[in-house]
């Protein structure tokens, strides 16, 4: 178990998930004007000031409930930011909790990354660490996924981590393939 003021990391090969942190802001704040995020992310779009309100009151907060919620974590969700080893720079996020826009249970899986660190293998790093870091330490014995049907590198990071297909949905006027990968699934 973490102690309340330790920073919650998970270890991957090139990259680091690191809970958010108000250092983030800049960072976080920058990628969300992306138009490659934000185009397939419109929940994401802000000001500055609502990041910092959000990093302070949504993702802090949640990621303090989620840790001390461990290993019984319901529908709590964790944030964490996509951290480059070799530079230490934020460069995406990875997110996994209850989702309000799938059916219930779900443990949705999300995340998103800078249009200048795409294909190179990161998201699918944060993905698998994070799931194996469920099933490893959390009650969690499944995980959703979904992504816009049209959005094939999403699509693909999806299924290189073990997720099967199980249908079609919709949410609002968008389209999205629903995904799922069950503990005893995992690769």
């Amino acid at each position: 178990m973490l102690e309340k003021n330790d920073v919650f990391t998970i270890e991957c090969e090139d990259i680091i998930l690191r809970e958010f942190q108000m250092e983030d802001l800049e960072s976080l704040y920058k990628l969300t004007l992306q138009p490659e995020i934000t185009d397939i992310l419109p929940d994401w779009i802000g000001t500055r000031e609502q990041y910092k309100d959000w990093i302070e009151n949504k993702y802090i907060k949640g990621n303090m409930k989620f840790k001390d919620s461990i290993p019984s974590i319901g529908g709590r969700w964790i944030s964490l930011g996509i951290i480059l080893k070799e530079t230490n720079e934020f460069i995406g996020w990875c997110c996994n909790g209850e989702s309000d826009e799938m059916p219930i249970p779900n443990r949705d899986i999300g995340y998103a990354i800078s249009k200048y660190h795409r294909n190179k293998g990161y998201v699918t790093q944060a993905v698998k660490g994070l799931i194996k870091y469920l099933f490893d330490n959390t009650d969690a014995q499944y995980v959703d996924a979904i992504a816009l049907i049209n959005n094939g590198p999403s699509n693909r990071v999806i299924e290189k981590c073990g997720f099967k297909y199980i249908e079609d949905i919709n949410i609002g006027d968008r389209k999205f393939h629903r995904y799922k990968l069950k503990k005893e699934e995992m690769k």
